[in-house]
């Protein structure tokens, strides 16, 4: 895979840059540093891997310290995996305020553009923790053009950039990562069917749904919600895949209509998610409410869909996706009502997502063999 992505383009005047000078490598400045790494208070430390100059390895580095799995599942144009733009878009959409990096003194001067790169797209306050007593060449030719200050001061270093360490608790049920018990969700069910809406063309206003020809989604409740966005978060990068099971959950759309919504339909400031559907195979074109936790997803998306792709592609997962897109709720753990054991047709410990349209279909055939049986006619 190439390692020449494209620049990220720079959306905000470069702030400030931090440089810290730890003299004589001294574990107290990393002790603190990693101490303070705490991504719900917005502060993420970066520990870059060692033996490795790649600059897309620099963004699997940064994927993992914001709890995500560092590689995207999928195909990338030319090739290239769109790293840099999925961790911009998770920090624009969490949102991270400080990134502290530490072994800085070791980046190459295109490894740290990219971090300035990254600066200037997300307004993040950008901290270089040099473990030697001087800037090397190579990091002192990148930040040349940028505004940056320098301290040796460890004192003020950990008041002004470092941060102080907050005890993180996890959710009472979640083990650390997306593994635990199913959760069985009915919302689920229609992902897999095979309606075919069409994206509209056309600048399309859709009003708020009304559910004519299908109940709406049970809504979920909180520690429900909060277990989902957790397991989500840690089950993948892929900002687009982690957003369209989230709106699967509160739309119960097939995957499908899920590929007609593109950036302009999300609306975060009214919290509306436009799905489009011309042709009424279910409620038609319509908006539908965002809860509050799925809207880190939906943000992240679309960040991420305009970084990468521009306005004009699939928001959410495209139907190609379909197969990283049941691998991600599998890995999450989330999962629609399984059929009882007799009726299985996949192995045991297999989720069988057709089972609610292999059920239809049988109900469909019965009908039609109903309705074709001869007539008897009553003889005297």
């Amino acid at each position: 895979m190439p390692d020449h992505p494209t620049a990220l383009p720079l959306a905000a005047p470069s702030l400030p840059v931090a440089v810290v000078i730890d003299r004589d490598d001294d574990m107290l400045h990393t002790h603190t540093v990693l101490a303070a790494h705490h991504p719900p208070s917005g502060r993420i430390t970066l520990h870059p891997g060692p033996g490795t100059t790649s600059e897309t390895g620099l963004a699997h580095d940064l994927l993992a310290a914001l709890g995500k799995p560092p590689l995207l599942p999928g195909r990338f144009p030319a090739g290239r995996q769109p790293a840099w733009e999925a961790a911009a878009a998770w920090m624009t959409a969490l949102p991270v305020t400080r990134l502290t990096v530490l072994r800085a003194h070791r980046l190459t001067a295109r490894r740290t553009m990219r971090l300035l790169q990254l600066q200037a797209l997300t307004g993040i306050h950008l901290t270089l923790v040099c473990h030697r007593p001087y800037l090397p060449a190579a990091l002192h030719q990148a930040l040349r053009p940028a505004d940056y200050s320098v301290t040796a001061d460890f004192e003020a270093a950990r008041r002004h950039y470092y941060g102080t360490p907050i005890a993180e608790t996890s959710p009472a049920d979640e083990p650390a990562g997306p593994a635990g018990r199913w959760l069985t969700l009915p919302a689920l069910d229609r992902l897999v069917s095979y309606d075919s809406p069409r994206p509209c063309a056309d600048s399309c206003m859709p009003p708020p749904i009304i559910w004519r020809h299908r109940p709406p989604p049970v809504p979920l409740t909180a520690s429900t919600a909060q277990r989902i966005a957790h397991r989500l978060h840690a089950a993948t990068a892929h900002p687009r895949l982690a957003a369209a099971v989230a709106a699967a959950l509160f739309t119960g759309a097939s995957l499908q209509q899920l590929a007609t919504a593109r950036p302009r339909d999300y609306d975060d400031t009214a919290a509306t998610l436009a799905l489009h559907d011309r042709a009424r195979y279910t409620d038609g074109c319509a908006a539908y409410p965002v809860p509050p936790w799925a809207g880190i997803f939906f943000r992240a998306a679309a960040c991420f869909t305009r970084l990468v792709s521009g306005e004009n592609q699939e928001l959410l997962a495209a139907p190609g996706d379909r197969a990283h897109l049941l691998r991600v709720a599998e890995t999450a753990r989330l999962r629609p009502p399984q059929p009882p054991a007799a009726r299985r047709k996949a192995p045991v410990g297999r989720v069988e997502w057709d089972w609610r349209e292999r059920q239809e279909a049988e109900r469909y055939e019965a009908t039609l063999a109903r309705h074709a049986r001869p007539s008897r006619r009553w003889t005297p």
